[in-house]
C-alpha cells in the first residue's frame, strides 16, 4: 500500500510522513527530494529555468516513477502536485491519499520566513499568497483525496496517529 500524503506547503506533509513511515515501519518518500536529487537541481533553480509546468512536468514523470516501484511506503507530494489531472488520477487509482488539510492562519504560521525557498510565495504578502494558492488548489486536494484530515492545534505526531488509528 502506498500511503500519499497532500496538502499545501507547510502543512507537515514531511514531517508526518516521517513518523508515519517509522510508525508502520515501512519507507519514507518525498517527491520534492526525489526531484531535487534526480535533477541534481534545487526547486527554486527548476522554477527560475523553467517555470512552474516544467516543475510539474517533472513532478508527474517522478511521480508516475515511486508509483512504480511497488512495496509499501508513505509519499510526502509536493503542494502542487494534486493540480496535475495525471497526478489526480494517479493518486486515487494508486494510493490512499491522505489530504492534510490546515487553516490559512496554520499556513501562515508555519511558514512565516521560509518564503525565500519556495518559488510560490515570493513577491507577494504572504496571508495573500496562501488564501490565493489556497482557494486556487483546495478542489484538486479534495479530488485526490480518500480521507481528509483537519490539523490545525495537532502536533505531527498527533496526525500520524490520528492517520493510523482513524484511517488505516
Amino acid at each position: 500500500m502506498v500511503i500519499a500524503l497532500t496538502g499545501f506547503m507547510g502543512c507537515g506533509k514531511s514531517t508526518v510522513g516521517k513518523i508515519l513511515a517509522e510508525m508502520l515501519g515501512i519507507r519514507f518518500f518525498d517527491l520534492d527530494e526525489i526531484i531535487v536529487e534526480g535533477e541534481k537541481r534545487t526547486i527554486p533553480d527548476i522554477f527560475s529555468s523553467e517555470g512552474e509546468d516544467g516543475f510539474r512536468n517533472l513532478e508527474i514523470k517522478y511521480l508516475q516513477r515511486v508509483l512504480k516501484g511497488g512495496g509499501d511506503k508513505v509519499l510526502s507530494l509536493g503542494g502542487g502536485t494534486p493540480t496535475i489531472p495525471a497526478a489526480r488520477d494517479l493518486l486515487r487509482e494508486k494510493t490512499v491519499c491522505i489530504y492534510l488539510r490546515a487553516t490559512v492562519d496554520t499556513l501562515q504560521a508555519n511558514l512565516s520566513g521560509s518564503e525565500g525557498n519556495r518559488p510560490l510565495l515570493k513577491d507577494t504578502p504572504l496571508r495573500e499568497r496562501i488564501s490565493e494558492l489556497l482557494s486556487i488548489r483546495s478542489d484538486a486536494y479534495l479530488h485526490s483525496a480518500h480521507i481528509v484530515i483537519d490539523i490545525d492545534g495537532l502536533s505531527a505526531d498527533e496526525i500520524a496517529e490520528e492517520i493510523i488509528i482513524g484511517c488505516l
